[in-house]
């Protein structure tokens, strides 16, 4: 256990796993040899922000077995400022060496999506940088019409290894929260829209609601630290 130990970081109420890429990996590798299914999600601002909605879930999100910060937004929210980690986060280090993996090992993966051009995109993605993967099967969760138990069931007559979800907060990690215990895998990975770059005028918009959402996410935990700050300062 000694080499995992991270200093947890607790960003809106949500601990995140502080760890270097290549230890998060080491967890990774342990993770697709053991049973039960163990769940890796990879979080963002606007992600932290969707979930602020759902107090219940983020403790849920707490207990995953990785949580793990996918923008520098959130390390640098928590004054992280080591250069390695702000690297590896920024470059995805971690996301590279996992796709490397599960590319020589020929794993079978299940990827969950919201949309048909969201489905199209990931497919692209791993046919691109993950030629080696097996594709058991790919399907589409709406947060409007879940149909979790067929779904689950497809994932388990698949006969696959890791389920590759590439779907909005809070519908992931409810998704994921309310059906691991049901799910034949050996590792959920919750990537988000990590890996969905957006094309043409999309990416002017996302880049624009980015910058946004990054704005709203600092001011928020400012807002966090400085009532931290006077509770404390009220105790004395």
């Amino acid at each position: 256990v000694g080499e995992y130990m991270s200093d947890r970081i607790n960003i809106l109420d949500i601990d995140i796993d502080n760890f270097t890429a290549k230890e998060s990996m080491k967890r990774f590798v342990s993770s697709m040899q053991s049973e039960p299914i163990s769940v890796i999600e990879m979080v963002t601002a606007d992600s932290l922000m969707q979930m602020d909605e759902a107090p219940g879930l983020k403790t849920c999100v707490s207990y995953f077995d990785l949580v793990l910060a996918a923008d520098t937004t959130i390390l640098e929210s928590a004054d992280i400022a080591d250069a390695k980690n702000l690297r590896e986060t920024q470059e995805r280090v971690f996301l590279k060496m996992l796709f490397r993996y599960i590319n020589r090992h020929h794993k079978r993966v299940y990827l969950l999506v919201e949309s048909e051009s969201e489905g199209e995109t990931l497919l692209n993605y791993l046919e691109r940088y993950c030629k080696g993967a097996q594709i058991g099967g790919l399907a589409k969760v709406s947060a409007l019409d879940r149909a979790d138990d067929m779904i689950v069931n497809a994932i388990n007559g698949a006969d696959i290894d890791c389920v590759i979800s590439s779907m909005s907060s809070p519908l992931q990690e409810d998704f994921v929260t309310k059906n691991k215990s049901t799910l034949n895998a050996n590792v959920w990975l919750g990537l988000g829209k990590t890996l969905l770059p957006p094309s043409g005028m999309q990416a002017a918009q996302s880049r624009f609601s980015q910058f946004v959402v990054k704005k709203l996410f600092r001011k928020e935990m400012e807002r966090r630290k400085r009532e931290t700050a006077g509770a404390m300062q009220a105790v004395k």
